[in-house]
């Protein structure tokens, strides 16, 4: 019964039909596979070659040695020193957190070790080596060792370290080197800092970033497809950085510094010749090493909150009123302009008023300096003098020759973030208060008060122009760059920036005369700096800080040390043919007489010890 009903052509045709659709699906999945390998072994061929490789051989940065900063006599300033490093790679490590945590019963490891290691490991590879403690002692190095085999993945490695073996001094000038932050990384080239942890990050360092960097190496090495490395291939070796000397003397940096005595200020000392400078400090400072490895967020809030303002770089960003240290530009330029000379003289009672007016415009000594001509004002400082020389020079004529001397301008220095002082004109206060200008206003500017700010270098390098009668230099710190390599020397090449139009060369001499007499006679302001050995030309200067009313005595016993004066002193030397100008700023200091010209005299002391 079931044969009968069989339909064998049927199931032939039915099985025919399968064969044939399984033979035709083999087809098209062997032909897919075919076209697939041809895509593969054809077409993509090169591209996968290269995958292949760089899973194979990988390139390793070598970084180069950051160029050493010399001092003027060859000493020092910035180096690096070997130092030992306790490092984790990830890769082999199971557990960090607890290896972090055993590895801190053996050594000190802080919370801010921890933070900036996890920080750096967010960026890094697994098969890369963080740092978690810097600058291990031998004691660390030895307790380590004695457990390294319970610790797989950790290591101690020995690295070169920038280090400033004098600290803090110099430390607004040096600048000092930090880690590569995650914005200053996304700014670099990639390929020439691969592989380095530092960067320049203020002052010399940060300036000749570029010299001292050097330029970075390679090794290709073959590695494993975790990325460890099994052979190297090829080395090209770092190339150094430039080793770059500068023009400051440790020596006359020390000077300075003790000369302050622990006060608030800035001083500058520079060559007028050529416009090296040879010293620079600003008080207070701080020790550069702490920023070397990132520095921790306690000593951080200690430095940038300090009412002291570590930080400030009063030399270079300072701003203060010059006081009568402008008094011998501001008279030259009266004089030059033909506005006066050497035998006008002003009876000076102790105070002066503008016709109309009942407001006194003071001098500083009360009961006046009786008759006096333009040296005795530079002398003994007098200030209704200026008072009556303003009358007749406007505060333009006096903007357009002070400005010769740098005044108002940024002086060109080799160094970043400098601030531009101010030297006011009827324009300036026209375009910036929207207000007319005023003669008294004149009258107190020519004494260097109202508007008139400056910084340090400012005043120092307008100092050295005076001295070498109107030739203005560039002040520049770097004085030579050293080819670690072929160990030659190039020098940087002096740069003039102006020359004072000099119609009258007279003028200056007397100027320069009455700048001798400052130091050199009994009733000069300076005269307790007199040298037996070396001649000083000088003028000192107590500036205002705050204003007092007409009817209010300067009392400084009953207003606090914030309130007191300002002290400044500029002065070179010898006066026939000057090799050092200085520029000293005591804030608060009181007189510049007894505060800030012996600060100078220190740094000449050192100067001049040093001249055969």
């Amino acid at each position: 019964m079931h044969n009968a009903i069989k339909d064998h052509k049927k199931e032939a045709r039915l099985f025919t039909l399968r064969v044939v659709l399984g033979l035709l699906c083999v087809l098209i999945l062997l032909s897919l596979l075919i076209s697939r390998m041809a895509y593969l072994q054809l077409e993509s061929h090169q591209h996968f070659t290269t995958l292949s490789e760089k899973n194979r051989l990988r390139l390793l940065p070598e970084p180069p040695i950051r160029g050493l900063i010399y001092d003027r006599q060859g000493r020092v300033l910035a180096e690096n020193i070997p130092s030992y490093t306790l490092v984790i790679t990830p890769e082999r490590v199971d557990d960090i957190e607890r290896t972090v945590a055993r590895l801190a019963a053996i050594v000190e490891i802080s919370e801010f070790d921890i933070q900036r290691f996890e920080k750096q490991r967010k960026r890094s590879r697994r098969f890369h080596s963080i740092p978690l403690r810097f600058r291990l002692s031998d004691e660390e190095v030895a307790r380590l060792a004695v457990d390294r085999h319970q610790f797989p993945g950790v290591d101690v490695e020995a690295r070169l370290m920038r280090h400033y073996p004098f600290n803090e001094l110099s430390v607004h000038a040096l600048g000092y080197v930090g880690r590569i932050s995650e914005r200053e990384l996304a700014q670099l080239d990639h390929a020439q800092y691969a592989g380095t942890d530092y960067i320049g990050k203020a002052g010399i360092e940060k300036s000749y970033e570029k010299l001292l960097h050097g330029t970075v190496g390679y090794k290709r090495v073959e590695s494993n497809s975790r990325g460890r490395t099994l052979r190297t291939l090829e080395n090209v070796p770092p190339v150094p950085g430039d080793n770059i000397y500068l023009s400051l003397d440790i020596d006359m940096q020390r000077a300075a510094k003790n000369a302050m005595n622990g006060e608030n200020g800035a001083v500058v000392a520079l060559d007028p010749r050529n416009g090296q400078v040879l010293a620079m400090i600003s008080t207070p400072e701080y020790d550069p090493n702490w920023f070397v490895n990132g520095i921790n967020s306690t000593r951080y809030k200690s430095l940038s909150q300090s009412k002291e303002q570590p930080l400030f770089n009063r030399f270079l960003q300072g701003r203060y009123p010059p006081g009568s240290t402008l008094k011998p530009f501001t008279g030259l330029g009266a004089m030059e302009l033909g506005l006066l000379d050497e035998r006008d003289h002003t009876n000076c009672h102790g105070w002066m008023t503008l016709p109309g007016n009942e407001r006194r415009y003071r001098d500083w000594k009360k009961q006046g300096h009786g008759r006096t001509d333009m040296q005795k004002a530079i002398v003994e400082s007098c200030d209704v003098y200026f008072y009556e020389l303003a009358m007749k020079m406007s505060i333009d004529q006096m903007y357009d020759f002070l400005v010769q001397f740098g005044f108002n301008q940024r002086t060109g220095i080799d160094l970043g973030g400098e601030s531009s002082g101010l030297v006011p004109s009827s324009e300036w206060k026209k375009r910036i208060k929207g207000e007319r200008w005023y003669l008294g206003e004149t009258l107190i500017s020519s004494i260097g008060q109202g508007f008139n700010l400056t910084t340090p270098l400012q005043l120092a390098v307008a100092t050295g122009t005076l001295a070498m009668g109107g030739k203005r230099m560039y002040p520049q710190l770097l004085l030579q760059i050293e080819d670690v390599l072929s160990g030659t020397l190039q020098a940087q090449t002096i740069k003039q920036a102006h020359q004072v139009t000099v119609h009258n060369s007279e003028n200056w001499a007397y100027m320069i005369d009455a700048m001798k007499k400052v130091v050199n006679s009994p009733r000069g302001t300076a005269r307790g700096i007199h040298s037996e050995t070396f001649v000083i030309a000088g003028k000192t200067g107590t500036a205002q800080v705050f204003g007092i009313a007409q009817d209010e005595e300067y009392d400084v016993e009953k207003i606090s040390k914030k309130l007191h004066d300002h002290a400044l002193f500029i002065g070179f030397a010898p006066i026939d043919k000057p090799e050092i100008a200085v520029a000293v700023i005591v804030e608060n200091g009181g007189s510049g007489g007894a505060v800030a010209a012996p600060v100078a005299r220190a740094v000449m002391d050192v100067y001049f010890g040093k001249q055969p």
